[in-house]
This record gives C-alpha cells, structure tokens and sequence, in this order.
C-alpha cells in the first residue's frame, strides 16, 4: 500500500500531463482536418491508460476492477473516428486520469512526508529539547500522528478505489445493458436448444410413426394383390391413395424439420452452406472461411439470412449466377451475397428482407443492400461471432 503511494504520484502526473495534451491540441485544431483525429487517437489512448491504471491497481491493492470491452472494430476511418469520439468509456478514462492526481498527491503527503515529519519530531524531542515535559508532549503528539497514518492512507486508498470503480469500471447503463445482453443471450440459447427438442420429437416421433403407418399401408397393398378378389379393387384404392397422402405429409414434416433446425447446422457453418448452395436455382460461387465458430444462435441466423437472400435470387433477380462470400473477421461474421440480377431490391419493398432485418435485430446483426436499378444486387451482412 505504502509502496503504490509511492509510485502513484508520477504515474498521475503523466497521466494528468496526457489528458491536458490531448485536449489542448484536439480543442486547438479542433477547426482543422487533423483536430479530430488527433482527440479520437487520444481516447483511444486514454482508454489503454485506464484499463493499464485497473491492472496496476489490482496488483498493487490485490482488488480488481472490471473493465468494459471495446466495441466492434469500425469499418472504416470516418467510422472509426466516430466511434472513438463518442467513446463514453474512454471519456470516464480521461476524467479518471485528470482527478486522480489531487488524490495520489494528498496520499503521498499522508503516507510519506506526514511519517517523515512525525519521527523527526520524534528524535527532536528526544535528542535535542532540554524541557522534558515540552518534549514529552512533543513525543506524544508525534506517536499519534504516526498511529493515525496508517487509518489515513487506507481511507485514501478507499477513495482511490472509490474513484477507479466509478470512473474505470462500467456505468450503470452499461451494467444494465451487459446484464440485458446476457439475458437476451440466454433466452436465444434456450429457444434454440428447445427448437433442437422439437426437431428431434418430430423426426424420432411423429415421422418414425408415419414411415411405421406407410409400411403397414403398404403391407395392406401387397396383401389386397395377393388376394385377387374384384371386390379389393374399392379398398385398394383408398390404400394407395393413403399411401400417397402419408408420403406428402412425410415431406412436408421433413420439410418442417429443416426448417426449424437444419441438420447440416450440427457440423457449422461450412458444411451447412454448401448443400444450401448446390440447392440454388442459378449456379452459386461459396466461399467461407471462418477460424472461429459461430455460436449455435448466430449459425443459425446466418443461415436462414442466405437462405432467404438465395430464394429472392431465385424468384425475383432473373440473375444467371450469385456468389456467397462468409469470412470471420476479427469479432464479426460477415456475409456478402451478390448476383448479377435486374438490380432494384429494397428494404421494405417485401416482407423477406424485412423478416431479415428483424431476425438480424435480435442478435445485434445488420443488412445493407446495394441494388441500383442499372442492375446486380449485393447484400452485405454483419452478425458478431458470440452472443
């Protein structure tokens, strides 16, 4: 505790000396082309000094501060300068980094020259004042400035934590939304999982039952043929024509059943889109390259989401080729569908890409759609990798 004291002024006064620089030069060429960017780098900056401040706290004090991630990577400069400016953390950095230095400097005082000062009154009184009781008293008074210390640097302390807590750690908001985004995670996680139930009943279940009654109508048949009676005529026709029905429902369920969970899915993202490819009325190009699985809930999405783009290809594009390009980049799984179509396409114009937006929605997903008139529509997709 003693030693952080120590340490921690020099630590805030580069701190103190950084949050100045920053704000003079960004508010002095603030007018400028370069102002801008130079504030965005600098809180990109103070956001590094306050997560190395939270770890330096920690080994020192033995207490951990929690952290708020950064966002996704932006998708270009404009983008990226944005995000840095409205960093909500990164500002609470630069306020933290600011208002540390009265505190560092007042604990240095207590926990070094206040000791420093009590021992030397100390050894005064007892070396060189000739009146003892003035010494006597002197000596008490030094003994009890020296047995306060202690209380004093750890109510410092206290308050140095205080202000880590409030300023390095998340805000309430930020709390309330993490504690949003897991539940949210949790309930996708659940709906999955019980729309994997689902899909097994069925295809264990109800199906396994239907095949069962399609092989006993088809026993039923055989056995009206071997009969050779005229009279079997009348009810081996309805066995037949319950045959075909049993077989429609049978694709119809099975049907169902990839819809609510594909079984290509069980293997990821890279065996479930190449059969979904194949399948595509107009030859497909596939390319995927993903290092990092998906979860269950952003694999599923991200399927659908193809699917989806691949049928409007089909049924409104009159496009004589697409291509689909997945790739995991950074945090991000993104999704790129074109086709060399009419072109026209737009948000809203049908309930497809507007079901698209809602589903890409629930897991903090988004679509962008360039379709000029001229002709070729491309569609790009943007989900995070983890819930």
């Amino acid at each position: 505790m003693f030693a952080y004291a120590f340490a921690a002024p020099p630590l805030s006064l580069i701190g103190l000396a950084y949050v100045m620089a920053i704000l003079y030069v960004g508010g002095l060429l603030s007018l400028t082309l370069i102002g801008l960017p130079l504030l965005a780098v600098g809180l990109k900056g103070a956001r590094l000094l306050g997560r190395a401040h939270a770890r330096l706290i920690q080994m020192a004090l033995g207490e951990p501060i929690e952290t708020t991630q950064p966002g996704p990577p932006a998708s270009g400069p404009l983008r990226w300068i944005q995000n840095s400016l409205s960093d909500v953390t990164a500002w609470r950095g630069m306020l933290y980094l600011a208002l540390r230095f009265p505190i560092d400097a007042i604990t240095f005082v207590v926990a070094i020259a206040v000791p420093g000062l009590g021992v030397w009154s100390v050894v005064w009184a007892l070396v060189l004042q000739s009146n003892p009781w003035s010494g006597a008293g002197v000596v008490l008074g030094g003994l009890v400035v020296l047995s306060l210390v202690p209380i004093a640097v750890r109510a410092l302390m206290a308050l140095h934590l205080l202000l880590a807590r409030m300023l390095l750690g998340p805000s309430t908001s930020q709390k309330r939304l993490r504690t949003l985004e897991q539940a949210r995670g949790t309930v996708l996680a659940e709906g999955a999982r019980e729309l994997r139930r689902i899909e097994r009943d069925l295809h264990d279940g109800t199906q396994a039952q239907l095949v069962a009654l399609a092989m006993t109508l088809s026993l039923a048949d055989t056995a009206l043929d071997r009969c050779g009676l005229s009279t079997a005529d009348r009810p081996r026709s309805l066995v037949v024509r319950a045959r075909r029905q049993t077989d429609g429902v049978m694709a119809e369920l099975r049907r169902l059943i990839d819809g609510i969970s594909p079984a290509a899915l069980d293997q990821g993202l890279e065996s479930a889109l190449p059969p979904l490819a194949m399948q595509a009325a107009v030859p497909v190009e596939l390319t995927v390259d993903i290092a990092e699985r998906p979860d269950e809930v952003i694999e599923r999405v991200a399927y659908f989401c193809v699917a989806e783009l691949l049928t409007n290809i089909s049924k409104h594009s009159g496009a004589t080729k697409a291509s689909v390009n997945v790739r995991v980049s950074g945090r991000l799984l993104r999704i790129r569908v074109h086709d060399n179509g009419s072109g026209g396409a737009r948000i809203g114009a049908g309930s497809g890409l507007k079901g698209l937006c809602e589903r890409l929605s629930a897991v903090d997903g988004t679509l962008s759609l360039d379709s000029p008139a001229t002709g070729t529509t491309t569609a790009e997709i943007e989900l995070p990798v983890h819930i």
